[in-house]
Order: structure tokens, then C-alpha cells, then sequence
């Protein structure tokens, strides 16, 4: 019944999540064409023009493809569509440059000289004898950049950018395995249908058959229309006011924007959903008035944007984290939900209690013969630093996950520690312990609602969120987050559940 139930939604969510990415995917590629072609023609005759233009192009190549997006979003100062089609355009460009160039040096110098004594100009040479000769090595490139393309795509999700990427992150970190194939069969099958037609129009042009020509470039118009669909018919049609939701990468996150999105659509808005997005690229957002809001925590405002050092009570921290984003930012941010995610240092129940462990200072002492698991996030906050200093914990290792397999690891004995979320399903289930803080190292991680500067002077839409304050308490959560995590719920399911619980 849950597979099922779904399968089913991951189809409705199909016509959006493949538009997306067929507008990115065709879009770089018919840029890199564009530019790496007639850049490649002009630098033939110069040897180091061309070992200039390909090294960039191979430094573009070698920077990991997730790395080369996100870096697009601090160079622009935007997140969306825009730095995710310019990395891509950039990923593009090295094979389109590396097989013009190599496809023309390697036609045969007989047949140059030949071109050369019947008296045919540089260009004659280039249009009429090179250029055809080399086609199917060109054609080799663009085939070998559409499926790069197709492939880099799927990571343009934490940039705010929709893709097939949606699927496989939001199924991986809500353990929804079944979003994660939905994702990877639909990018390979649009890699290999594009592949495939342009191998068809390159038969076309080598046996001059105008009618597969025709045939081909109407099929890939047709799939890019049908894609794009969606899209037009969405962005024409809907009068409705539009707001624009961020959302982190984790279980609680993707509920509670869709807990959001549910409000506002039932106000009578068009929202808009952008989950699976990192915390800084979010918050960056929300200041540019590029995001109207998303759900933040106190302690991570308090520690990676305001630099503290020190913490305080829950409602000092609150108070004082709304006066510096009032201040600083023009961000506007609402009481709490009602519940706080923490972080706190966690074990299996069964080996805390063999190792007489109770708190973190209880740690100091072990931590030398222990394997420390985190997730990517964690390890670089500043309270880490302070409770590695102030417990003096000294771990054997360190392996880092993504969150939603970091409580598996611990669970199965893979590592011996890991830093968990208060409000996470998984600690009752999975038997965890967590540890006393008796130093109060970390912040409160209150739960609390971001509202862009732009959006803050929209009274409606301000009283809108301001109903949620106090509503959600630490159970409430924790059940929803358990729902999605151990029972298979779908993140749409869990937070309709949700809705109704605290309405």
C-alpha cells in the first residue's frame, strides 16, 4: 500500500520536476554548443590559445560537479535557475572544445594539400573538406556532453534549481528509496533518448537525409515543448499571488515545507516549494529577497551567522537572534513553533550503559578508542570546536555521512557517536541515549519561522505564519519525523497529518 501510494505521488510529481531539468539540460547545452564551437574554430591555428581554452575547460571539469553549483551562488548572488544553467554551461564545454579540435587535426594531411592545390581558401578548407571529415568526432563530443549535462543536472537541487535531482535528494535523506530510482531511471532514460537523437541527426547530416533530419530535431522540439509544458501552462494560468519557500536537507525540513506550502495554498497563494537546499545558500536567499521564508533554528542563527560564542536561556537567545536579523538584515523572524531540534552528542543505549557514560564529560576519558559519525553539517559548526575543547574529546576517527545514514551507522555499531537531532524519530526507535550537555556548550535549536525583508511588509502574509507560532511541540514533531524516517510515509502524507494536528 505505501509503495504504491509512493510510486503514485512520485509520478505526480514527474511533469514538474522533468521540466526543470529539461530546461537546464537543453538549455547549457545548446549554450556550450554555441559558444565551444566557434571558440574552438578560431583557435585552431594557435597552439596555445588552444592549450589555454582547454585547460580551463579541464579545470572546469575537475572541479566536482555539486562544488562548481554551489560556487555559482556566492559569485551571483542568486540561487535558482541562473547559476545552476552557467555551471552547467561551463561542465559543458570540454568535450564540444577537445573533439572539434581534435576531429579537425586528425583529417588527413593528403586531403588538406589536396584542398590546398585545387586552390581553396582557409575557409573553403575548413567548411568543405575538415569540418565534415571531423563531424562524427564533433558529434562524438556534444553526444558525451548531453549525457555530462544530463547527469550534472541532478545536483543542481541544493542550489534551489528544479530537477530529477528532487527525487533522488529528498529521497535519500528521508529514506525514500523509491523517489531515489524514480530519479535515476527518469535521467538515464532522458540522457539515452538524447543521445540518441543526436546520433540520428549526425546520420542525417552525414547521408544528407533531409526527411531524418527533420524527423529528429522535431522530436527533440517536441520533448522539449512536452517538458516545458508544465511550466508555461503554470506560469500563464495562475493569478494567485506566488511565495517562495526554502527548505534544508533533512526529514524535518521537507515536512515542515510542505507544512508551509500547505498553508499557503489553502490562503490562497501559489507556492512555491525549494527543498533540499543548504543552510547558508537558504539564509543568503532569504536576504536577497530571492526566498520569501523557511524554517530556521535559533542556535544556528545564534553560532554560523551572529559569530556567538557564548549562549543563554531559550528566550534570551530568541530575543536577541530577532533584534540582529531585524537590525543587520531586515529579516523578520516569528516566535518559536513550539518545539526545539538540538543538537546533542548521542550512543546506543546498550553501550553507553556498558561504558558507564551518562554525559559528553563522561566521554573525555573514552573518546581515544571511540569512531565519531556526523553528518557533512556538524563537523564544521562552532559549537563543535567548543565541545571538543571544552570535553577535551580526542575521537579515534571520524566519518562523516549524510544524516538520514548516520543513525543507521551508530545503530549498527559502525561508529560510536553521533551528534543527533532532538526531535529526530529515529532516537526512540533505534534505542539512543542522548548525552548531558552539563556545560551547556550547545545553543537552543528553537524552531522558528524566517521571513525574507521584501515579505515582512506583507501584514497578511506575516499573521498567516504568525498562527503556527506555539504549535507544534517536541512530540508532534518527532512523531511526523518518525513517520516519513521508520514507517515509510510520504513527506506530503506526514505533513497533511501534521496540518490537521495542530489546525
Amino acid at each position: 500500500m505505501i509503495i504504491s501510494e509512493q510510486i503514485s505521488q512520485q509520478f505526480s510529481y514527474l511533469p514538474d520536476y522533468l521540466g526543470g531539468h529539461l530546461l537546464l539540460t537543453i538549455s547549457a547545452l545548446l549554450i556550450g554548443i554555441s559558444i565551444s564551437f566557434p571558440l574552438a574554430l578560431s583557435i585552431l591555428q594557435s597552439k596555445k590559445l588552444q592549450w589555454v581554452t582547454l585547460a580551463f575547460a579541464s579545470v572546469m571539469q575537475t572541479i566536482p560537479g555539486i562544488a562548481l553549483l554551489a560556487l555559482m551562488v556566492p559569485l551571483l548572488s542568486m540561487i535558482g535557475f541562473v547559476p545552476a544553467l552557467i555551471a552547467l554551461v561551463l561542465y559543458s564545454m570540454l568535450p564540444i572544445l577537445r573533439n572539434t579540435i581534435t576531429g579537425i587535426a586528425n583529417v588527413d594531411p593528403a586531403l588538406k594539400e589536396a584542398a590546398l592545390g585545387i586552390g581553396m581558401s582557409y575557409k573553403q578548407r575548413l567548411f568543405k573538406v575538415e569540418l565534415p571529415l571531423a563531424l562524427p568526432v564533433i558529434v562524438a563530443g556534444i553526444r558525451t556532453s548531453a549525457v555530462w549535462v544530463v547527469g550534472t543536472a541532478t545536483l543542481s537541487t541544493p542550489v534551489g534549481a528544479t530537477s530529477l535531482g528532487n527525487y533522488i535528494f529528498s529521497g535519500l535523506h528521508t529514506q525514500n528509496y523509491t523517489a531515489v530510482m524514480f530519479g535515476c531511471v527518469a535521467a538515464a532514460l532522458l540522457a539515452i533518448s538524447l543521445d540518441q537523437l543526436i546520433k540520428i541527426i549526425e546520420t542525417a547530416i552525414v547521408n544528407k537525409s533531409k526527411p531524418l533530419l527533420l524527423t529528429s530535431l522535431t522530436a527533440i522540439i517536441v520533448i522539449f515543448a512536452l517538458g516545458l509544458a508544465p511550466i508555461i501552462s503554470k506560469s500563464f494560468a495562475n493569478e494567485k499571488p506566488k511565495v517562495i519557500i526554502g527548505s534544508k536537507l533533512f526529514t524535518e525540513q521537507y515536512i515542515l515545507g510542505e507544512v508551509l506550502a500547505g498553508y499557503f495554498n489553502d490562503a490562497g497563494y501559489d507556492a512555491e516549494l525549494k527543498p533540499g537546499m543548504g543552510s547558508t545558500i537558504l539564509f543568503e536567499a532569504l536576504k536577497e529577497n530571492q526566498i520569501h521564508c523557511y524554517i530556521d533554528y535559533s542556535g544556528t542563527v545564534w553560532t554560523n551567522y551572529m559569530k556567538k560564542k557564548t549562549s543563554g536561556t531559550r528566550q534570551v537567545v530568541l530575543e536577541k537572534m530577532r533584534e540582529w536579523l531585524k537590525n543587520e538584515h531586515g529579516i523578520l523572524a516569528l516566535g518559536s513553533l513550539g518545539f526545539e531540534n538540538k543538537y546533542a552528542l548521542a550512543m546506543k543505549k546498550e553501550n553507553a550503559k556498558r561504558l558507564k557514560i551518562e554525559s559528553i564529560s563522561d566521554l573525555s576519558g573514552q573518546s581515544a578508542k571511540m569512531v565519531l559519525g556526523s553528518d557533512y553539517d556538524f563537523i564544521n559548526r562552532p559549537e563543535w570546536e567548543d565541545i571538543k575543547r571544552e570535553y577535551n574529546l580526542k575521537f579515534q576517527s571520524q566519518r562523516t555521512f549524510d544524516p538520514a545514514l548516520m543513525y543507521s551507522a551508530v545503530n549498527e555499531n559502525k561508529v560510536d557517536v553521533i551528534p543527533a537531532y532532538s526531535t529526530d524519530g529515529r532516537i526512540i526507535d533505534y534505542e539512543l541515549i542522548l548525552l548531558d550537555d552539563p556545560k551547556n556548550i550547545f545553543p537552543p535549536y528553537d524552531a522558528v519561522i524566517l521571513i525574507s525583508p521584501s515579505a515582512s511588509d506583507n501584514r497578511e502574509l506575516v499573521e498567516l505564519l504568525r498562527n503556527l507560532d506555539g504549535k507544534i511541540s517536541d512530540k508532534i514533531m518527532r512523531e511526523a519525523n518518525n513517520s516519513v524516517d521508520l514507517k515509510g510515509v510520504s513527506v506530503s502524507r506526514a505533513a497533511n497529518i501534521l496540518m490537521k494536528k495542530i489546525r
